[in-house]
């Protein structure tokens, strides 16, 4: 079922979309196919054999027993798991551990859900499965949103360092991997799209020096930019706050045909300088626009300066969705589309309908990725814990069901993804918490709702990433009416004192009176609906939830000791939720005003 050496190479829109739709009608034949195929490639590995044994899969020539034997045989599994046989594997042993395919490459996810980078394997599969993703969504794209063959894309994408671990293998972030592939030149040239930075500036690994160029290429290039696009929205907004400061410098740079000295890395000086020729009249031009615009604090920047874009494209559900206000306030009615949905893991979804607001966007999932199963979850009722002590036996806010494979779950459910993949994860759970929103033929369209785990708890209250950011909605309303605008936020359940309390950390633009501030700490604390949270709030047994204002720049020594540890701007997270010291210690090193609630008046 995979799509033919054609569709590579053609660009066949048609093609693509066609292999797609057939895949998502027999879902669930090419789903037993997948797990045949990944067992069969990777039969008698150490991991493997520990639970299958030596079972022949040839004499199990039911596809439905073979889904029955190996999820009876193989148990759910989590990173932990996995993680003694894949750094055996970075220490470089050789024998086929997860794999029979040898890996040579790691990828290290971005760390900011637990606080960790962890070793994950990437193949020739994962380039591969990449690069059909985004064709097969530049097609559907394409249905809507026509672009011009030959085009520019302003891409805001960056490469972290690569570093070799002691086994000799190559480890960094898997959309370092990427960008270095022969796959991203390939999309390039099957979706007629090319970016406007050259691969030095990419690869850069100074982040700073890298949006620079972006911005200035992406200029340079305006008229003929089709699309601005990045990983995660996160990578936009922060482009064009930077944007907001360097506007006069880039404009220089295009008048004269120089180069900003703060570019100071040799290769990406010369590649630049290579592509640059004197504007004056351009750089007249983006001068008056942002005159204009600068006035009207940046609304619509991104149509006024690249006239021919059509939209807005990257990764906005989740943790990223936060930034949306002011992305929309970027692009003004230029249309916000959301990119494809997958993990450091594997690839899991795309985005089939382009023109939904990301807010309502669901991902049908792509049946020859992975071997997927899920998950059900059902939500606790914090009114049937009698004490504390019977609360915190649960993990956090969900029952669980036995998992069911893709072909059996139902509309309206939320699961738990565990994905079973060829690069040697076997019935991993992702920590995703997704709920089916319906079918696209006959594979399920997810909405991303939160990560697992991922909570704010004290006593027998649960809050998700998904409570906690409407509740920052809330409170953010209020202050917008103050015209300042809210940077960034996180949280942490404090649980060191007694009784032990929620505390947000915002980071603000703009004046705004320590009165309008504390009504925003008791709008947040008022608006946690959670039963357990309003009981606890109610009996003291939580505190009142405090507020803490962060100075300007916080949230960027955040991101710089992400990037400082390995991660790319390209994958990097706000995390929404941390207990990590590191972090803690920078915001509260960092903390210029704390407010507490007066919520339910203790």
């Amino acid at each position: 079922m995979e799509p033919t050496e054609a569709t590579y190479n053609g660009n066949a829109d048609t093609q693509i979309i066609s292999w797609f739709e057939e895949s998502a009608e027999n879902v669930a034949a090419v789903q037993r196919q997948t797990l045949r195929r990944i067992l069969e490639l990777n039969h008698g590995v150490e991991y493997l054999k520990k639970w299958l044994g030596n079972i022949r899969l040839q004499d199990i020539m039911n596809e439905n027993a073979l889904e029955s034997v190996f999820a009876t045989l193989v148990p759910l599994a989590s990173h932990a798991d996995f993680e003694p046989y894949i750094q055996r594997i970075a220490d470089g042993e050789t024998a086929p551990l997860i794999t029979q395919e040898p890996i040579t490459t790691l990828s290290l996810s971005s760390g900011t859900t637990e606080g960790r980078q962890k070793f994950v394997p990437f193949t020739h599969h994962s380039s591969q499965t990449t690069l059909q993703i985004f064709k097969l969504a530049a097609a559907y794209r394409s249905r809507i949103y026509s672009i011009r063959g030959g085009g520019k894309v302003l891409e805001f994408i960056y490469s972290s360092k690569q570093y070799k671990t002691k086994g000799g293998l190559i480890a960094g972030t898997a959309t370092t991997h990427y960008y270095s592939s022969k796959e991203f030149k390939i999309k390039q040239q099957d979706t007629k799209s090319f970016t406007c930075s050259p691969e030095e500036v990419i690869s850069s690994v100074d982040y700073k020096q890298s949006t620079y160029c972006h911005l200035l290429l992406g200029l340079y290039f305006s008229e003929e930019v089709e699309f601005v696009t990045s990983t995660f929205a996160y990578s936009i907004v922060q482009a064009f706050r930077s944007f907001e400061e360097l506007w006069k410098e880039l404009c220089h740079d295009i008048r004269e045909g120089t180069l900003s000295s703060r570019i100071n890395i040799t290769k990406v000086r010369k590649a630049v300088l290579g592509m640059t020729l004197p504007n004056p009249e351009l750089a007249s031009r983006i001068e008056s626009i942002c005159e204009e615009v600068e006035k009207e604090d940046w609304f619509s920047i991104i149509p006024r300066l690249w006239p021919n874009a059509k939209y807005v494209y990257s990764i906005m559900t989740g943790s990223v969705q936060p930034y949306l206000t002011k992305l929309r306030h970027y692009a003004g009615e230029l249309p916000l589309v959301s990119a494809d949905y997958g993990s450091t893991e594997s690839w899991i979804g795309v985005n089939v309908e382009p023109s939904s607001p990301p807010e309502k966007v669901t991902f049908a999932i792509i049946p020859t990725f992975a071997y997927f199963e899920f998950i059900p979850l059902h939500r606790t009722k914090s009114q049937n814990c009698n004490n504390s002590q019977d609360a915190n036996l649960a993990t956090d806010d969900f029952i669980e069901d036995d998992p069911v494979p893709l072909s059996k779950v139902k509309i309206g459910q939320e699961y738990e993804i565990v994905l079973t993949t060829f690069t040697g994860l076997y019935r991993y759970r992702l920590g995703d918490v997704v709920e089916v929103a319906g079918f696209y033929k006959n594979t399920p369209k997810l909405n991303f709702i939160c990560r697992r785990k991922l909570i704010l708890t004290v006593n027998i209250d649960k809050n998700t990433e998904k409570d906690l950011q409407l509740v920052v909605e809330r409170g953010s309303q209020i202050l917008s009416k103050s015209r300042a605008e809210l940077v960034d936020f996180t949280s942490h359940a404090n649980v060191a004192k007694r009784p032990g309390h929620y505390v947000i950390y915002w980071e603000i633009k703009g004046e705004v009176e320590e009165k309008v501030l504390g009504e925003c700490c008791r709008e947040m604390d008022a608006s946690f609906v959670d039963h357990g949270y309003v009981v606890s709030r109610k009996t003291n047994s939580i505190g009142p939830l405090e507020l803490c204002i962060v100075e300007r720049g916080t949230f960027k020594k955040i991101l710089e000791h992400f990037i400082g540890n390995g991660a790319a701007l390209s994958q990097f997270k706000t995390p929404r939720c941390t207990s990590n010291q590191v972090l803690l210690r920078i915001l509260n090193v960092c903390t210029i005003k704390r407010f507490y609630s007066t919520a339910y008046g203790l």
